[in-house]
């Protein structure tokens, strides 16, 4: 018996395809989109606006099956965490942070992540595979219902999404694009382009296709404003090294919802957060409209890297912010339950053997 069709995977588009191909009108995909997404609606006999021919074709041909939750854990300060279980045994990890005037779900992308950048729990522990477009959708879908359960209206809470979570999405494109498209869809979820950011480290050539394909809101991880110090904390600079991002920055511009490239940077103590690299970010970014996240680290077991001080992110703050550049520091949320950024981890069966090296590199480190 062939594998049933699972529903999630499908955007409108492949939707009202798949629609036809099983002897329906293109039509019935929005009805469809409307109780998976907007009333989170798993059970084709409670779909009381299709007819009883379609429902049994849905019954016996398909299934709309998301990630299992393992657990669901509330922090102090209202930041939920999700540990989800996949179909293969791996786990992602999925985070909720409310704020007064706005939810924002940090989703993962990838089963851990092919990237070594320094600082990230996620990257030390190896990489799996990509996440299907029904396990990227699908923990919108179950953070959706969670929260409605807890909350009580349904779909009234998310009012952000953040490709931040687990992985680096422009290496999972294809399966990233479609999930994002649902978010934006009136159909499903409703989400503006300015509230669907997408976070990379730099993969420059994937830059340019988002543009061309899904221009959603741009977040880059900088961390450096140098090579010599970029290509020690995130590695893929080897590959595209800062000259090359900028570039993809700026063409990005041309189409981003925003006016401005938010950059990410992770504040690490006397590495890269003294005056004299201030200046020099400064003068990086003085032909493009930008606006510095400036994020204090969240330490993890193993990791041989500090929290910049409160004085020292206030001092490179300043620096920024005198020389016309908006400079936000986010703040820590979740870091009781190891949800804050750079800190997940989930459950991976690592064939990379990246937990194993680092473990020996941390030997060798300490001896």
């Amino acid at each position: 018996m062939a594998d049933k069709v699972n529903l999630l995977n499908l955007d409108r588009k492949k939707l009202a395809a798949y629609c036809e191909s099983i002897g329906e009108k293109p039509f019935r995909a929005q009805q469809l989109l409307k109780w998976i997404h907007q009333r989170g609606i798993s059970d084709f006999n409670e779909m009381s606006d299709l007819s009883k021919d379609l429902r049994q074709k849905l019954i016996e041909n398909c299934e709309i099956k998301a990630p299992e939750v393992l657990f669901h854990k509330p922090s102090n300060d209202g930041t939920h965490k999700w540990l989800l279980k996949m179909h293969d045994g791996n786990c992602v990890e999925t985070v909720y942070i409310p704020e007064k005037d706005r939810g924002t779900l940090c989703v993962s992308s990838q089963v851990g992540c092919m990237l070594t950048c320094t600082f990230c729990s996620t990257g030390t522990q190896g990489f799996n595979r990509n996440l299907t477009t029904a396990e990227i959708i699908g923990q919108m879908w179950v953070a959706v219902r969670s929260l409605s359960k807890a909350h009580g209206e349904h779909d009234r809470h998310i009012t952000n999404v953040v490709m931040m979570g687990m992985g680096e999405p422009l290496l999972n494109f294809d399966n990233v694009v479609p999930a994002m498209d649902l978010m934006l869809d009136d159909f499903a979820y409703g989400l503006s382009k300015r509230r669907v950011t997408l976070s990379t480290s730099g993969i420059v050539p994937e830059i340019y296709h988002l543009a061309e394909t899904l221009p959603v809101s741009l977040a880059v991880s900088l961390h450096a404003p140098n090579d010599q110090l970029r290509n020690e904390i995130v590695p893929i600079n080897r590959k595209y090294p800062l000259v090359e991002l900028l570039a993809a920055c700026k063409a990005y511009l041309q189409v981003n919802p925003h006016n401005t490239i938010t950059f990410e940077y992770v504040m690490l103590q006397e590495v890269n957060d003294s005056p004299e690299l201030a200046e020099e970010l400064i003068a990086l970014l003085k032909d493009l409209p930008a606006k510095m996240n400036l994020i204090p680290f969240n330490p993890f077991p193993g990791n041989r890297y500090t929290r910049s001080s409160n004085n020292r992110i206030h001092r490179f703050q300043k620096i920024l912010m005198e020389a016309g550049i908006t400079t936000t520091i986010r703040k820590t949320r979740g870091d009781d339950i190891d949800a804050a950024c750079g800190q997940l981890v989930g459950q991976v069966k690592d064939r990379t053997k990246r937990q194993a090296r680092h473990k020996q590199q941390l030997g060798q480190s300490r001896s």
